[in-house]
């Protein structure tokens, strides 16, 4: 039971570090954690040896480069959920289909589906990068309460994207959508952009 306690803890001091991007103090995470310092110490103490969690300069607990090792290695198994969705997408739309997730203030794309039945479409490349703030990708993510987002020529000269944001799934941030050479066509790719996203996140609860 301790052991157990001991992780639960470990867990939440994590999560809470991660939810505080200025970081905090020992004194506050005990607080918020309701627990004596000295058990913030330990808990600090192992997630450090980790790289898990960090001491800034002066003291504050931020994230570890541990993190970004283990977000590497989930990478390919979210990608590898998202596939059946895209390529269904794709098929549809006769456009390139993508899931993108939210790295910073960047968009990283970590899956990519070209159509099967088109002689023309988008290139994409899986690791693609771009400001979220532009793009109908990083744009869902950053308006995830709207139903979709719609861009043209934003990323690049005569291209047409529709994405919709992944919802409710915990700690991910993230859109899938659709990019083509022509205009898309809001009222019909909208509804299966938005439906694509719905079944990623069935797929990860």
């Amino acid at each position: 039971m301790d052991t157990a306690q001991t992780l639960d803890r470990g867990l939440r001091l994590l999560t809470l570090v991660a939810d505080t991007p200025g970081g905090l103090t020992v004194t506050e995470a005990a607080t918020r954690l309701g627990v004596g310092r000295a058990v913030v110490y330990r808990l600090a103490t192992t997630l450090t040896e980790h790289a898990l969690i960090r001491r800034d300069s002066s003291g504050r607990l931020r994230l570890g480069l541990g993190l970004l090792h283990l977000a590497r290695r989930a990478q390919p198994l979210l990608a590898d959920a998202a596939l059946p969705a895209l390529r269904k997408l794709a098929d549809q739309v006769h456009a390139t289909a993508h899931l993108t997730v939210a790295d910073g203030d960047e968009a990283v794309a970590v899956a990519v589906v070209e159509p099967s039945s088109t002689v023309f479409h988008v290139a994409y490349r899986t690791g693609s990068r771009h400001p979220l703030a532009a793009g109908a990708a990083g744009r869902a993510i950053l308006d995830a309460d709207e139903g979709w987002t719609v861009s043209s020529g934003e990323l690049q000269p005569g291209a047409y994207g529709i994405a919709a944001p992944v919802r409710d799934v915990e700690g991910l941030r993230a859109s899938v959508g659709v990019v083509a050479l022509a205009p898309l066509d809001p009222a019909m790719v909208g509804p299966l952009v938005v439906a694509a996203a719905h079944t990623l996140t069935t797929a990860l609860a």
